[in-house]
């Protein structure tokens, strides 16, 4: 008797988000069945998104010299850094407003504004800009950049519990969409997703739940990116069907492996990026333009 492998058919369907503007517009999201399961019933229309990263200061000693190298002679110009970072093959290009940290260089919102400015200018795929996490400080960055670049669909974040209504104001006034991040767990992901959703579109909504392989291990943050995945298609939970981002390039280059050598520390950022892929990230974010080219030959293959 043949035996004939059974076939799973789901009834949720992540919903789909456009970023930036046309002709280089992506868009995430929009599967109805699991990461890479062909076998399955089920549309997987958007394919697996790579943004580079880069700061809007020079990290300086903070990276080793070969996370470096890609981009020894742009360091410190943003603009000119971001323009490298789509010469490499960027779907995306994720800016991180380092300079306005409060612990830091604690940076004015006009600087961080001026900043988007040039980089928008430099390229013309999708910008991505995270703030540092503070509830104080993105509040007075983050609504500013909306405002200034209305109609430009960036991908502001990290909206948090503590901050979220400012910034998802701004963002839908101007046609943005938002990063929603939470500590890894679902319900409190599902609790901020809630609160979001009463003033905010839920077809706007990006997903960090925070890729904190080093802290929490990469078993804890693959079951709850794949819980999401699941409870979003499986069970047509509507506060899990949104595409998720997975920020990973600083955790993997902070290990003291991809600090001692190239390549672990291509490999580890390469493989936390796979591993996440199967996990149901739809958008991820890396460092290093040899891990953005293996993993592109790996996804073809």
């Amino acid at each position: 008797m043949e035996f004939k492998a059974p076939i799973e058919s789901y009834k949720g369907r992540v919903r789909e988000i456009e970023l930036g503007k046309p002709p280089k517009a992506i868009k995430l999201g929009g599967e109805s069945r699991l990461p890479f399961h062909d076998f399955d019933e089920g549309e997987w229309p958007n394919p697996p998104r790579f943004a580079l990263e880069l700061w809007d200061v020079d990290p300086g000693e903070e990276w080793p010299d070969w996370l470096k190298e890609p981009y020894r002679e742009v360091l410190g110009d943003p603009a000119a850094w971001a323009r490298k970072c789509v010469e490499y093959g960027a779907d995306a290009v994720c800016l991180k407003l380092v300079s306005t940290d409060p612990a830091g260089r604690n940076a004015p919102p006009e600087s961080a504004v001026e900043t988007v400015g040039k980089v928008l200018e430099a390229i013309d795929v999708p910008l991505i800009v995270y703030g540092v996490g503070d509830e104080k400080k993105d509040p007075e960055v983050l609504p500013r950049i909306a405002e200034a670049f209305s109609g430009r669909n960036l991908l502001l974040g990290p909206a948090l519990k503590e901050d979220y209504e400012p910034i998802s104001e701004a963002a839908q006034k101007h046609g943005h969409a938002v990063i929603a991040q939470t500590p890894l767990d679902i319900n409190l992901m599902k609790e901020l997703n809630v609160k979001l959703s009463k003033t905010f579109p839920p077809e706007r909504i990006v997903i960090d739940p925070l890729s904190s392989a080093l802290g929490y291990g990469m078993e804890y943050s693959f079951t709850l990116m794949e819980r999401t995945k699941q409870a979003g298609v499986m069970y047509e939970d509507a506060m899990t069907q949104m595409p998720i981002i997975a920020d990973l390039a600083d955790e993997c280059w902070k290990t003291s492996q991809a600090r001692e050598s190239k390549e672990m520390g291509i490999m580890w950022e390469a493989m936390t990026a796979l591993t996440l892929l199967l996990a149901g990230a739809n958008i991820l974010i890396l460092l290093h333009p040899e891990s953005l080219k293996l993993l592109r030959e790996l996804i073809s293959q």
